[in-house]
């Protein structure tokens, strides 16, 4: 990563810059089952400032000492370790305080900055602030002025002022500009941070590694080679207590221009000339750029979507999604949705990217399978063989990290007859690496300004611009077959459909 701050020696491995956190949104989901536990996993590897601070923001009133007590007592329920080791939470505990207010108050942030200057006077961090907001989309772009107004974007000589924004961003072409836009008055590009906690797998991370630090994968690494690419996100979870916020978005808006579309951009970008992040961003950029979205007349050609109906998930019964709390009974939104995209460049040209995503899925699981071309059958003419199975390689994320390859080899005896086999390298097995939530990484590059897994504004444009004609088509048009998959089940069958007319199928997973 940029400025060699993962080097192999952990004598090279630097602690993050000494600052205030602030979290907008801090009595959130996302906060307790995520963030907190993030922060622990830091501290534990002592990757964490020497000197730390963190404060919750919020709308709901409490105390100091109560919201302490409250987030201690929910990291033993949500920390990714066996067991929180007291010493180490208490040295981050100590340094956490809370203040509540309205987002769209200036004395609330006037108030806030008063704060930071007293901690900075207290503990000595030297004016640094990150702020995170996990907070709704709505309040993004007013928490950044109001940030502004208060004179906390602006940074100081050799001090930084962070901005972290969790999707969605926007809900469009024309939102996700307009907010770049807006928040673009208030900060320099350099100080914002769009996340995708996709991006902190080590799965992830490891593409480029595994691409081009391998002398024998990146010479087949094309079109020459490669019949198409399949990258699934399946839950199992439905849409719980989201269905306020998931009946105005969809599968489409919620995964395929932030999360899937980033997973595609780490598969076929072109080699980065270093590790800085701006080079390696630019090569991502340049493959969402590449993408050719689809044509109005052909979306219902290239895409699919699908909603759950009444099913079993995990051998528990799930109601359909339109029984679901705060859904419409009559909802159009999908719960599913597959795509079929090509990147018009001189690698991919004419490779299919095939992106499928639903909720209450038959297995929780989010992969890239990459299947190359069958080689000539000519020699194996006149032996039992009868067909040839093309190799796979499978880039696993979740919920279990790893890589596997599928190749033949002899069954042994004296008749010519092949077997598949698979090569199977889990993180967990080989490294013994301890679980993560995935924002470990994500949180200390900030600390240390690596913008290298995050979205620029080019690149939040180019996403929403590849799916716009197939959310305008949708959105002119009402699914009249929805619920169209039962709960449980790999989707609807128009989905299959999708990858037959190519002749190929969506690969099995078990």
């Amino acid at each position: 990563m940029a400025d060699s701050k993962k080097s192999a020696s952990a004598a090279h491995v630097r602690r993050g810059d000494d600052c205030v956190m602030v979290i907008f949104g801090a009595t959130g989901d996302l906060t307790k089952r995520l963030l907190m536990p993030a922060i622990y996993n830091l501290a534990k590897a002592k990757l964490l400032p020497e000197k730390f601070a963190l404060i919750g923001f919020s709308n709901i009133e409490e105390s100091s000492d109560s919201y302490r007590d409250e987030i201690t007592s929910e990291l033993s329920q949500y920390a990714t370790a066996k067991v929180v080791d007291p010493k180490i939470w208490d040295r981050v505990a100590k340094n956490i305080q809370y203040t509540s207010g309205d987002f769209k108050d200036p004395a609330a942030f006037i108030h806030l900055k008063e704060m930071l200057a007293e901690i900075d006077k207290q503990i000595g961090t030297p004016g640094n602030y990150l702020f995170y907001l996990a907070t709704s989309p709505v309040f993004f772009g007013e928490i950044v002025k109001q940030l502004a107004n208060a004179g906390l974007t602006t940074e100081p000589e050799h001090r930084w002022r962070r901005v972290i924004i969790e999707k969605p961003f926007g809900r469009d072409l024309e939102s996700a500009k307009a907010l770049n836009r807006e928040i673009g008055t208030h900060l320099e590009e350099s100080q914002i941070f769009r996340i995708d906690h996709y991006l902190g797998k080590e799965t992830v991370q490891n593409l480029m590694v595994f691409r081009f630090g391998n002398g024998i994968f990146e010479p087949i690494w094309n079109r020459r080679y490669v019949e198409f690419v399949q990258v699934t996100a399946a839950e199992t979870v439905g849409v719980e207590l989201r269905g306020g916020y998931y009946d105005t978005a969809g599968a489409l808006r919620d995964m395929v221009p932030n999360h899937m579309l980033t997973l595609l951009s780490m598969t076929a970008m072109e080699p980065p000339t270093s590790f800085d992040s701006e080079a390696v961003r630019d090569e991502k950029a340049k493959v969402m750029h590449a993408i050719r979205p689809p044509k109005k007349e052909d979306v219902a050609r290239d895409a699919v979507r699908g909603q759950y109906g009444a099913g079993t998930v995990a051998g528990k019964p799930r109601a359909a999604y339109r029984s679901e709390p705060n859904v419409d009974p009559k909802s159009n939104t999908e719960t599913y949705a597959a795509v079929r995209l090509f990147i018009d460049n001189w690698r991919w040209a004419d490779v299919p990217f095939y992106l499928r995503t639903g909720k209450s899925m038959a297995k929780r699981v989010t992969e890239i399978a990459i299947q190359f071309r069958r080689p000539p059958f000519l020699m194996f003419r006149d032996t039992s063989v009868e067909s040839m199975v093309p190799n796979l390689l499978v880039i696993h994320i979740e919920p279990d990290q790893g890589i596997s390859l599928r190749f033949s080899a002899k069954i042994p005896g004296p008749v010519v007859s092949l077997g598949n086999v698979d090569m199977n390298f889990k993180y967990s097995e080989y490294f013994h690496a301890t679980a993560a939530t995935g924002y470990e990484t994500l949180l200390w590059d900030c600390m240390l300004g690596d913008t290298t897994l995050f979205q620029r504004a080019d690149m939040v444009d180019a996403g929403w611009r590849a799916i716009e004609p197939v959310l305008d088509v949708w959105g002119e048009q009402k699914a009249a077959d929805f619920p169209n998959y039962v709960a449980g089940s790999w989707g609807p069958a128009a989905a299959d459909e999708l990858l037959h007319r190519d002749g190929h199928a969506w690969r099995k997973i078990e």
